[in-house]
This record gives structure tokens, C-alpha cells and sequence, in this order.
């Protein structure tokens, strides 16, 4: 009589990236259903010397289950502090049996490596290729605790937008100024770059008293890298550049990543018609328009004047949560 077979599934287990991973971690990304082109080590990678890298590939016998963008800070792993958003992204769709199993398994894993807790940033809905949400169940069911709860502004694909008397407003702007003429900058090529980033430089320090988050430089290193992902738009009046956008696009969103303009384009509302734009730019793409949260200490605080500018285009919100997972020695999970 043969033998009976273990039909008993190998167990899951966690390797630590390594540059030698770049090549199968980019294909994971691209057929991930959460991929994004910020997952990619190309863009991941940019400002890699301000982070102690520590993503972790999860592997079950010789199948890929996920990757885990992620860096270390003393005795806390961090969804990737270089992204806006995180979480799991799957080699392919698992149930949500399986994601929990996956996320109990880190949880044990991760003290024999001195961890004590995961900072996890989840990925809003709008960025799923389909819908992949397993993940909050896991968290929940191991003890989670949601830590931060940002409201994004953005606009359905297909969606109606733009409340008549901001309607009204912009077209008569076009009509007193039709003189105000649009271009779209890609691969971080133009000088129309430089005349943006003043302008940009200039709003943040008068209004916050901040810079942007990227350097004019690595924000063009970025779209040279991703051509077809980045893009700056940029409406011009007889003085040159007076408004801009930054542009970044995945499978489902056009996210507005940097927005700018100075004192004389509000005379011709150039900011609002560039957004008007890049909103039906998407739409005809069938995206989601995602206008970014305005929210600031950790969530705690909506600025209610710029969340109101970006509802004057019709935009509602979607909720951006990021969890505390502890992970104790010597604990089994749920």
C-alpha cells in the first residue's frame, strides 16, 4: 500500500528583500490587483538612503504569496515611509482565509526578528483593480488598532462633477482670458519644470511654511522613469507659468500629487480650469479622480478651507486608515 500523502500546506515564511528581488518584485507589482507605480523599485528606490529598508517577500513552499513594502525604525516595522499608501500586495487574489492566515503569520514571525509592532497603511478602495480589502478583516480579527483616519477628496469615474456656479465661474474666466494656453510635460523634460517648481516653492513657504515633499530634481528623475505615470500640466499667461499640476496616474486614479498658482491666475481661475481638465481627462479614462486627503496631524485635524475647495468640484471622500499592529512574543493570533 502506498504511503498517504500529507495533504498538510507548507507553512508560510517571510524573506527580507535584497536588490537581487528587484526584477521578480516589479513583476509581482504589475500584476498585482492593488498595483501601483509606486510599488515599483524604480520609484521605491529613489531616496532608498533616507530608509532602513525592510520589505518582506511571504512565501508559501516555493509560491509567492506577497509582497510587504516596508522599512524598520528600532523595534517597529512601517509600511513604506517613501509612499503615500501600503498593505499587502498579492501575488494574486487570496481569500480571506488565507490573508488572515498570512497576517497571523507575520504577526508570530515578526518578534524573532526584535519586531514589536507594524505601522500598516492600508490602500484605499479606489486604487484596487478589484476589490482586496481582506486585509482589514485580518487586522481586526489580530488585534489591531487603527491609529490614523485620513478623508481623501476625489471623484467617482463617470461621475458628475462641478456644482453650476462653479460652473458659471469657470466659464467666464475662459471667456475673459482666452489668451491662458495649456501644455503637458512628461519624462521631467522642459523648462516649464523649473518655472512650476518656483511657483510651488513660493505657495507652500507663504501658506504653511513648508517645501514640497519631492526635490524639483527627484521629482524629474521620477517621471523620466515613468513617462507615461508622471506628468506636469501647466496652464501660461503672458508672464509664463501661472498655475500647475503634477500628475500621477495608475490602472484607477489620476492622483493630483502637487497643485500651484500665483496671484495673477486667479484672474483667470487658470488653477481651477487645469483641474477641470485633468477631472475630464480622467473621466474619459474611466478613473477615479483623487484630489489627496486635507488632513493633518495624523488625521486629527480637517483644513476645512482647502477640503471645501476640492468639494467645489463635486469631489466626496473616501477613507485612508492606517493600523498599529502589536506583534508580543510568544502570542499564537486569533
Amino acid at each position: 500500500m502506498p504511503a498517504p500523502q500529507d495533504l498538510t500546506p507548507p507553512a508560510i515564511r517571510f524573506q527580507r528583500y535584497t536588490a537581487a528581488d528587484a526584477a521578480r518584485w516589479n513583476a509581482t507589482v504589475a500584476a498585482s490587483p492593488t498595483q501601483s507605480f509606486l510599488f515599483d523599485r524604480g520609484y521605491m528606490d529613489y531616496h532608498a538612503e533616507r530608509f532602513d529598508e525592510h520589505s518582506l517577500l511571504a512565501w508559501q513552499g516555493d509560491t509567492l504569496l506577497a509582497l510587504l513594502p516596508a522599512h524598520r525604525v528600532d523595534d517597529r516595522l512601517i509600511s513604506h515611509g517613501g509612499l503615500s499608501y501600503g498593505g499587502w500586495l498579492l501575488a494574486r487574489p487570496l481569500g480571506a482565509a488565507k490573508l488572515l492566515a498570512l497576517m497571523q503569520a507575520l504577526q508570530r514571525w515578526l518578534p524573532s526578528q526584535g519586531i514589536s509592532s507594524l505601522l500598516y497603511k492600508t490602500l484605499p478602495h479606489i486604487y484596487h483593480r478589484q476589490p482586496s480589502e481582506a486585509d482589514r478583516y485580518a487586522l481586526f480579527r489580530c488585534g489591531a488598532e487603527r491609529v490614523r483616519c485620513d478623508a481623501m477628496s476625489a471623484i467617482g469615474p463617470g461621475a458628475a462633477h462641478w456644482p453650476k456656479a462653479q460652473r458659471r465661474q469657470i466659464t467666464q474666466a475662459m471667456r475673459q482670458r482666452p489668451e491662458l494656453s495649456f501644455e503637458a510635460l512628461r519624462s521631467g523634460e522642459g523648462a516649464g519644470w523649473a518655472e512650476f517648481w518656483a511657483v510651488l516653492q513660493a505657495e507652500l513657504q507663504a501658506r504653511h511654511a513648508s517645501q514640497p515633499t519631492h526635490s524639483e530634481a527627484e521629482l524629474r528623475l521620477l517621471a523620466s522613469r515613468f513617462p507615461a505615470e508622471i506628468s506636469l500640466q501647466l496652464a501660461r499667461w503672458s508672464s509664463g507659468v501661472c498655475a500647475g499640476l503634477v500628475m500621477f496616474e495608475t490602472a484607477t486614479v489620476c492622483h493630483l500629487q502637487y497643485m500651484a498658482a500665483d496671484a495673477q491666475s486667479r484672474r483667470c481661475a487658470a488653477l481651477d480650469q487645469l483641474v477641470e481638465r485633468a477631472i475630464v481627462h480622467a473621466q474619459a479614462s474611466g478613473k477615479w479622480f483623487d484630489f489627496g486627503h486635507s488632513n493633518e496631524d495624523g488625521g486629527r485635524v480637517l483644513n476645512e478651507g482647502l477640503a471645501f475647495y476640492k468639494e467645489s468640484f463635486g469631489a466626496t471622500a473616501v477613507v485612508h486608515e492606517h493600523y498599529l499592529l502589536p506583534c508580543p512574543e510568544d502570542q499564537n493570533g486569533d
